[in-house]
């Protein structure tokens, strides 16, 4: 029984060798050798960082564009005009002003007819003259007066109308410069706020160039009658030619 045993046990041991030396031969035998995969985990490990690297180069180009793209939405913004002008309103309302200074009555502003006038009617009194010559000349300083002060409440009318049109003109500049979208709109804003500063500063020219007009006729002709008043009382005291006093009568029948 023990040899019959052994005898199957080695048979078994034979038959399993030799069914089992194709199945470890096979894989050598059936793959070629180019199909073979090796792992290679040093070579893996730099693939994914130059794959990260690369990567991040994608998006630093892409925020790249994205900063130019913005950047160049902001200087389109920067150099976009201001839709808006006051310019027409104020040269009207200088226009205005200067036509009034324009329309001076008698003397205007002019060099050439004030230093004629001052020659003439604001002169000394000429001791030739006739006294209706001298009531003539008095009256003719009188009306230059009145016209000078005509003419400053005229211009000071004017200058007070403008206020509403540069009221209007300073709320719509001021609304645009606070909605400007870029640089240039908020420049543009500021720089017809300064004009409008400037035309206000030439309505108030006017003003005090009127008033001074008014006020330098008012002392000329002060002036003027204070020296026909001396050449008057002059005559009125020459000798000969003065006041003679002579008899007068109360009534003429003699009662």
């Amino acid at each position: 029984m023990t040899r019959s045993v052994r005898s199957r046990s080695r048979a078994a041991r034979l038959a399993f060798s030799i069914l089992a030396a194709p199945l470890a031969l096979s894989p050598l035998l059936t793959a070629p050798a180019h199909a073979i995969i090796v792992y290679d985990p040093t070579n893996y490990a730099q693939n994914v960082l130059q794959a990260a690297r690369a990567l991040e180069q994608i998006n630093n180009q892409i925020t790249s564009l994205q900063n130019q793209a913005q950047s160049l939405i902001n200087q389109a913004r920067n150099l976009a005009s201001l839709p808006y002008s006051s310019l027409q309103q104020l040269q009207q309302s200088v226009q205005r002003t200067q036509q009034l200074l324009g329309e001076a009555q008698r003397i205007a502003y002019n060099v050439q007819n004030i230093d004629q006038a001052f020659r003439t009617t604001y002169g000394n009194a000429s001791m030739s003259a006739s006294d209706q010559q001298l009531v003539a000349g008095a009256r003719e300083r009188w009306q230059n007066t009145v016209g000078g002060l005509q003419d400053a409440m005229r211009v000071q009318a004017g200058v007070v109308g403008n206020i509403d049109t540069n009221r209007t003109q300073m709320s719509a500049l001021v609304g645009q410069s606070q909605g400007a979208t870029g640089a240039l709109q908020a420049t543009q804003a500021g720089n017809q706020l300064l004009a409008l500063q400037a035309q206000q500063l030439a309505d108030l020219t006017a003003v005090v160039a009127a008033n001074g007009r008014a006020q330098s006729l008012s002392e000329a002709e002060r002036s003027a009658a204070a020296e026909q008043g001396r050449e008057q009382r002059r005559r009125f005291l020459t000798p000969g030619s003065g006041y003679q006093p002579g008899n007068a009568r109360m009534f003429p029948n003699g009662n």
